[in-house]
């Protein structure tokens, strides 16, 4: 196991340990600086993530001690969710939740945990997947690409970061849906499949929206459609699936936890909290760079979208032999 600890330095750091938020329960909460616990070595996705989630908290004075940040690094986040996981009752344990991982771990009963174990307090982004095509594709509509893939099954290759990540999922929901059947070759990492796809090695990516910006930028890639909600405010022109009449909505969310058993009124002043930050200028920077879907989540409505992604997630990891029974 990878550990690193790292102490958040945003501002002037002052001496008490209290939310300021809501007054109602302004009370002794924290009583140390908070643990925010990220999967990733620093650096990463969602180590970025929990950083400045601790830097809003802080220079918004809604904390005001600086949290401590904790990566713990290695099983594919199961080291981060056993360790948070050990925490039960401790609301000063704070565990950042990149959704993909985070579910993917939660199906595999062989890893000894399930949703039960913790309390979901919000979700603050969504990191969209696309399916994007090299910038002179002859596919300029999803719906003929699919057609493609139908006719000829296998015969369009997709360029993903994981064989079991969000990209991949996103096929799979993808092929579900439709009857298409797309090949794959999974690279270790985004810029890889980034790089396949512009050099014309392969036809296609699924992987995040903030993975293929740049290459929609140089016009080396075009996306033609995004599994979100609603249309992205910096991509305008492209249309969801939702809209093409496609029940598809996939990507790398960023969310937060507590361990189990944490006081009610703890996690209304945390829901509070991430509220708050959600509504700074500092997140909207953020997510507005990263080209995120700003959706916010309060701890129910959290809740409800991970129990419904769960069994499709289970459905996948069953797919592709990862998931295994408990030990």
């Amino acid at each position: 196991m990878k550990q690193v600890v790292f102490r958040a330095t945003v501002g002037a750091l002052m001496c008490a340990g209290m939310l300021r938020l809501p007054e109602a329960h302004a009370q002794s909460f924290p009583s140390q600086p908070l643990e925010l616990v990220a999967h990733t070595a620093p650096g990463g996705g969602t180590d970025q993530f929990v950083r400045l989630v601790g830097e809003i908290l802080l220079r918004e004075k809604m904390v005001t001690q600086a949290p401590v940040i904790s990566n713990r690094v290695g099983g594919g986040g199961a080291i981060a969710y056993n360790y948070a996981k050990g925490k039960k009752g401790d609301p000063h344990v704070l565990l950042a939740v990149a959704t993909g991982t985070f579910m993917s771990a939660l199906v595999r009963p062989d890893l000894g945990f399930s949703l039960n174990d913790f309390t979901p307090v919000a979700f603050l982004a969504m990191d969209p997947q696309v399916v994007a095509v090299t910038g002179d594709s002859k596919y300029t509509h999803i719906k003929e690409l699919i057609e493609a893939a139908k006719r000829e099954p296998n015969s369009i290759v997709s360029a993903i970061a994981s064989a079991t990540g969000s990209g991949r999922l996103f096929q799979y929901m993808l092929e579900k849906q439709t009857g298409a059947k797309f090949n794959y070759v999974s690279f270790k990492s985004g810029s890889d499949a980034m790089a396949a796809v512009m050099g014309k090695h392969v036809d296609l990516t699924m992987e995040n929206v903030s993975e293929v910006l740049s290459g929609v930028e140089a016009k080396k890639l075009r996306i033609l459609a995004v599994p979100a909600e609603r249309r992205l405010v910096t991509l305008p022109d492209v249309p969801t699936l939702k809209e093409l009449g496609y029940n598809i909505h996939v990507g790398g969310g960023r969310g937060l936890a507590m361990p189990a058993g944490v006081p009610k009124e703890t996690l209304a002043v945390m829901e509070a909290a991430t509220e708050r930050a959600h509504k700074s200028a500092g997140w909207r920077d953020y997510a507005t760079k990263n080209n995120y879907e700003n959706t916010y989540m309060n701890s129910v409505q959290l809740t409800q979208y991970l129990n419904k992604q769960l069994p499709a997630v289970g459905e996948f990891m069953e797919f592709i032999g990862a998931r295994k029974p408990a030990q």
